[in-house]
C-alpha cells in the first residue's frame, strides 16, 4: 500500500494530509483565475452582505406608505426614488435581496433533497425501481419548467412559499438525471463491488462511497439553478403568483412598476438591475466552478 504520493515539482513525498492542502490550494487557485470567478464570487459576497445587513443600511421602512412622497424622483433624500404609495425604492431593493436570495436557496434546496434521492435511488438499483422513477421524471420533463411552477402553483394557491415549492419541484428533474448518470458508472467501480463484496449494506454503500464521488456536478448544477430559481420565482411574482403586496420582492416590484414605465422610470429600473447584478453573479461563478472542477482543464 502506497502511503505517500510524490511531489513532482519539489521532489519530496507528499503525505494524504499535504496532498489534499496542495489539491485544494489548486483547485481555489483554478477557480479564482479568471476573470469570471473573481467577479461572481464579489457579486454573490456583495449580494449576501446586502441581505444581512438591509435592516441596518435601508434608510426608512420598506413597507410603510408616505404618501405625500408619492413617485419622487431618485434624490439625496431617496436614492432610487419613491413607489406609488410614497415608499422609498431603495430600500424596498435591499430587502428584496433578502427575500429572493431565500426564495433562491430554499427552491434549489427542495430541488437537491428530491433529485438528488431519486436519482441516487434509481442509479444505484436500477431495474424497476430506475424504470418507475425515470419514467415520472420524463412526464415532469415533457412540461416546462415554468408551465409545470404555474400548475403547481394553480392547485396549490398562490403565494412565495408555495411559489418556492413548485420551482424547487421543476428543478428536482435535472439533479435527478444527473445524478442517476453519475451513479450508473459509480456502483460500477471496483470500491464499490468490494464494498458490496464484504456484506456493506445498500443503504451505507451508497452514503458513504456513491454520493460523494457523484457530488461535483451537482454542486456545479446548484449553482446555476439557483439563478434560474430566482428568476422564475420572480416572474411568478410578476404574473401575481408568488410575492404578494406588500412584500418588497424584485418581481412583485416590477408589477407594481409597470403601469408607470413613461412616468416614473425608476419603479422598475432598479429591480430589474438588482435581478440582473444577481443573476449574472451566480452564473459567473456557476462557470468558473465547473472550470475548477474540470480535470482536464486543471492540468493545463
Amino acid at each position: 500500500m502506497i502511503e505517500a504520493t510524490v511531489d513532482r515539482t519539489a521532489g519530496y513525498p507528499l503525505n494524504a494530509t499535504s496532498w489534499r492542502k496542495r489539491r485544494s490550494v489548486v483547485f481555489l487557485r483554478t477557480l479564482f483565475r479568471p476573470l469570471q470567478g473573481k467577479l461572481g464570487a464579489i457579486i454573490i459576497l456583495l449580494m449576501l452582505a446586502i441581505a444581512l445587513a438591509a435592516p441596518l443600511l435601508a434608510p426608512y421602512s420598506p413597507f410603510q406608505p408616505a404618501y405625500p412622497e408619492r413617485l419622487h424622483n431618485p434624490s439625496a433624500s431617496h436614492l432610487m426614488g419613491t413607489d406609488e404609495t410614497g415608499r422609498d425604492v431603495f430600500s424596498r431593493v435591499l430587502y428584496g435581496s433578502r427575500i429572493s436570495l431565500r426564495v433562491g436557496i430554499i427552491a434549489v434546496t427542495i430541488a437537491l433533497a428530491i433529485g438528488v434521492t431519486t436519482g441516487l435511488v434509481a442509479g444505484y438499483y436500477r431495474g424497476i425501481v430506475d424504470t418507475l422513477i425515470m419514467r415520472v421524471v420524463d412526464v415532469l420533463l415533457a412540461f416546462p419548467g415554468f408551465l409545470l411552477a404555474l400548475a403547481i402553483i394553480a392547485m396549490l394557491g398562490p403565494s412565495l412559499r408555495n411559489a418556492m415549492f413548485a420551482v424547487g419541484i421543476g428543478s428536482s428533474t435535472g439533479f435527478a438525471r444527473l445524478v442517476r448518470g453519475s451513479v450508473l458508472s459509480i456502483r460500477e467501480t471496483d470500491y464499490v463491488m468490494a464494498a458490496r463484496v464484504v456484506g456493506a449494506p445498500a443503504r451505507q454503500i451508497m452514503r458513504r462511497h456513491v454520493l460523494p464521488n457523484a457530488l461535483s456536478p451537482v454542486i456545479v448544477l446548484a449553482t446555476l439553478e439557483l439563478p434560474a430559481a430566482i428568476l422564475v420565482a420572480a416572474s411568478l411574482s410578476f404574473l401575481g403568483l408568488g410575492a404578494q403586496p406588500p412584500s418588497p420582492e424584485w418581481g412583485a416590484m416590477l408589477v407594481d412598476g409597470h403601469n408607470y414605465i413613461q412616468t416614473a422610470w425608476w419603479l422598475i429600473t432598479f429591480p430589474g438591475i438588482a435581478i440582473f447584478v444577481t443573476v449574472l453573479g451566480f452564473n459567473l461563478f456557476g462557470n468558473a466552478l465547473q472550470d475548477a472542477l474540470n480535470p482536464r482543464l486543471r492540468q493545463r
